[in-house]
């Protein structure tokens, strides 16, 4: 058998490891707010007149 031959090294990288963590919230605050103006429009329903909703034509 031959030997094996070579040398693994490790080392830190120069720089810092960066880690990103901005996440988009925004469909968790618009289904709270949707919520909301539900609640709202039931508790007012004469400051908020609904007019029948009309079938989308395809």
């Amino acid at each position: 058998m031959l030997p094996l031959a070579g040398c693994i090294s490790v080392s830190p990288p120069d720089k810092p490891i960066e880690i990103n963590l901005n996440v988009t919230i925004q469909q968790e605050v618009l289904v709270r707010l949707q919520r909301d103006v539900e609640q709202l429009i039931q508790q007012n329903p004469d400051a908020f007149p609904q007019q029948p909703q009309q079938p989308q034509q395809r």
